[in-house]
């Protein structure tokens, strides 16, 4: 379907769709459509303003790779959540400066500290509809051949796209691969940790709070951009001046209410709203429970380790927050299942009404059910190796391990014309490369990641039938297919440890000249281990792509017929969610979550008071305590409240990825930042439930009030040109 006919489908929907309208996660260039919408919930900016990239306030609005931010001053001030500055603050944080108990303010530029080497920062400048230069041509390819084809025009595309230098440019599809857009980003490559607060204000609650309401988290940091002299994308260099971006973000000086509009732009990572059946089953029965499983030994693996070894737990927190974050998402996910009414039923059901539509549309229909008969097909024989697949790659994708993966990998692509080398190690990801070896350092322990391994390889050996056992791995660790235990484990990992130097940051970097043969001829353990999988690591990538190339030529048909179904209904279009750059708009709104309950939408300085246990995760500033009780910072209080607000909820529809996104009310301006989602809304990435989903916010007010009264930002403050006491 071409963008014309997606309008078209999306004009249908809004004229009766008012019940979903926070349902959605838009791209920019259809909000001129939804005007009519945005009007109606309160927006009073202009709806065309959405969709310009090169204006206020899209322009304003970045990626962190994996979260997003805002330019919030002319000087390249940039705020984001304190979750997605946390890698930051541990990689400058040591047993005698410990940051992240402690907090930082830089008081002045020079005070400012470089974040971790591959700290990026993403401004989109343009998003090109490129399908027909993907697509044309494929049918009648096979898996492989088509995966390939597409993997080598996009690389094509980029390379053209990155040639003027200081840009990182990415093609994403969009509906399964119905359409594909080149996306252009100025990719700025210092960035400077500039004041975080510490964790008892950017984590209060912890993991015990974490997707849950009510919320009292200053989840709020800020970095900054630099670039050369000459305001192009440069290396860290202490030269180097802070990036002037076109526009900024405005900070409101208006209250908040309840009933408010709001909105939210940002990267969301993925969702799966639009997933066959057995591919909800399969996450319902197998995925999540896997996962939590192994993410709960993970983390009581690392805790065990790291016990009375402050520099070990300091070098694994990013690790651990990261790990608690998705463990709870997981468990979210099955725990909101579990709440449904038959949830792959429901699915199923969506799916009937679909073929039945089919049915009745002659040929065409007969050959898009067809299409669907086959993506079913082809993602049960996907699933006949999910076992192998999770673990196998599990074992060699982290830790030494990994590194060794890495280099061996690199080497084998560095001997290919730069064209035919694997996305992930062309001359363009060469900094990436070396800054993860250079960054490794900072989140390694041999003690550490030793135990993970063993836990690692136990899963594989226990987890994994015996049809699916890879032998490379089974003769290295010297068990058999049928074999559920590794005998003298601990002693072959023992040797593999002692046997490696690859947790020397100056063996990593050095070993990124080295050739193929040079590694081959090693006697690195680690290097050994490398060597010795990449066969079956290449092999199954292999049948991956090949699947993936078949995959990619049915579910365009799937969604194709999707699409055609929504418009015949008159429901939204929208596309699952890619870390590309959507709006998603909606009111400040409270829920309810169970019957004779009814939560509140805002959040105030008494409730962080009254959580207050002097107890991890419940810890307060004394500075704070002290402000509070003294009643410090009135002119941020909230009439209605009688207090500061905090936090604050909303009915827009995010996910991960949107973490640090900028909340705008009805003028664009900044009112908060999205840190969250309630634990009632972790399955909507699903099925989305306009009742009970809603997002968690942290607002603007509770950020100056900290800045101001607490940690005394000032200097922050009046770059944003905002008043202070």
């Amino acid at each position: 379907m071409t963008f014309r006919l997606l309008s078209a489908a999306l004009t249908v929907a809004l004229a009766s769709t008012a019940a979903h309208a926070d349902e959605g996660m838009w791209q920019p260039r259809q909000m001129p459509e939804l005007a009519a919408q945005l009007k109606a919930r309160g927006l009073e900016m202009d709806p065309a303003a959405l969709s310009n990239l090169a204006g206020k306030p899209l322009d304003a609005v970045i990626s962190l790779g994996g979260c997003t931010a805002s330019f919030v001053s002319p000087t390249g001030l940039v705020v984001s959540n304190h979750h997605c500055v946390y890698g930051a603050v541990q990689y400058n944080s040591t047993p005698e400066r410990d940051l992240l108990s402690d907090g930082f303010v830089a008081r002045t530029l020079a005070d400012e500290l470089p974040a971790e080497p591959n700290a990026r920062i993403y401004v989109t400048q343009e998003i090109e509809d490129v399908t027909a230069r993907i697509t044309g041509g494929l049918d009648g390819l096979d898996g492989k051949a088509r995966y390939d084809t597409v993997e080598a025009r996009s690389k094509a595309l980029v390379a053209e796209c990155e040639e003027p230098g200081g840009l990182r440019c990415n093609v994403y599809n969009f509906h399964g691969g119905l359409q594909f857009s080149l996306i252009r980003q100025l990719e700025i490559r210092d960035v400077r940790l500039v004041y975080a607060p510490s964790d008892a204000i950017g984590k209060f609650g912890g993991d015990e709070d974490n997707f849950e309401w009510p919320r009292h988290t200053g989840d709020f940091g800020f970095l900054r951009a630099y670039v050369g002299k000459d305001g192009k994308p440069a290396a860290y260099s202490a030269d180097n001046v802070p990036y002037r971006p076109a526009s900024w973000l405005t900070v409101s000086q208006q209250p908040l209410e309840e009933g408010d509009y709001v909105m939210v732009t940002g990267y969301p990572g993925s969702t799966d709203r639009y997933r066959l059946p057995g591919e909800v089953k399969q996450a319902i029965d197998w995925r999540y429970p896997t996962m939590v499983g192994y993410f709960g030994d993970y983390l009581a693996t690392i805790d065990r380790t790291t016990a009375g070894d402050k520099a070990a737990a300091l070098k694994y927190a990013s690790t651990v927050a990261g790990i608690n974050n998705v463990l709870k998402l997981y468990q979210g996910n099955l725990d909101g299942f579990a709440q449904m009414d038959d949830p792959v039923g429901l699915k199923q059901a969506r799916e009937d009404a679909l073929e039945a539509w089919l049915g009745k549309r002659g040929s065409e229909g007969r050959a898009q059910l067809a299409a669907i008969r086959a993506l079913e097909k082809e993602l049960a024989e996907d699933r006949a190796t999910r076992e192998r697949d999770l673990w196998f790659n599990t074992v060699l994708g982290g830790g030494l391990p990994g590194v060794a993966v890495n280099l061996y990998r690199n080497a084998i692509e560095q001997a290919k014309p730069d064209a035919e080398r694997k996305p992930g190690y062309q001359d363009r990801d060469a900094p990436r490369i070396a800054g993860s070896m250079t960054a490794f350092d900072k989140r390694y322990d041999a003690k550490v990641d030793q135990a993970l391994m063993s836990l690692r390889l136990q899963r594989y050996a226990s987890q994994v039938p015996a049809a699916q056992r890879v032998a490379a791995l089974d003769r290295w660790l010297g068990i058999s297919a049928s074999d559920k235990t590794i005998p003298g484990l601990d002693a072959k990992l023992d040797a593999l440890y002692a046997g490696s130097k690859l947790g020397d940051a100056d063996t990593r970097l050095a070993l990124l000249k080295a050739d193929k043969a040079a590694i081959e001829a090693s006697d690195d353990a680690a290097l050994q281990l490398a060597v010795a999988m990449m066969p079956t690591v290449l092999q199954i990538e292999a049948e991956a792509e090949a699947r993936s190339g078949r995959i990619s030529a049915l579910r365009p048909k799937y969604m194709q017929a999707m699409i055609d179904f929504n418009q015949s209904q008159g429901k939204p279009v929208y596309p699952d969610a890619n870390s590309s750059l959507r709006i998603t708009f909606g009111t400040v709104k409270g829920y309810s979550p169970r019957d004779g309950v009814q939560m509140t939408p805002f959040t105030t300085l008494a409730g962080i008071v009254a959580k207050t246990t002097g107890k991890e995760p419940f810890i307060t500033p004394q500075a704070e305590l002290d402000a509070i009780a003294a009643g410090k910072g009135a002119q941020y209080r909230m009439d209605s409240l009688g207090d500061v607000p905090v936090n604050f909820l909303s009915d827009v529809d995010t996910t991960g990825g949107n973490s640090g996104s900028p909340t705008l009310n009805s003028k664009g301006e900044l009112v908060g930042l999205l840190f969250d989602g309630n634990y009632e809304s972790l399955s909507a990435g699903w099925i989305f439930n306009p009742e009970l989903t809603r997002s968690i916010h942290v607002d603007i007010r509770y950020m100056r009030w900290v800045m101001d009264e607490v940690d005394h930002a000032e200097q922050l403050l009046e770059e944003m040109g905002l008043p202070h006491d």
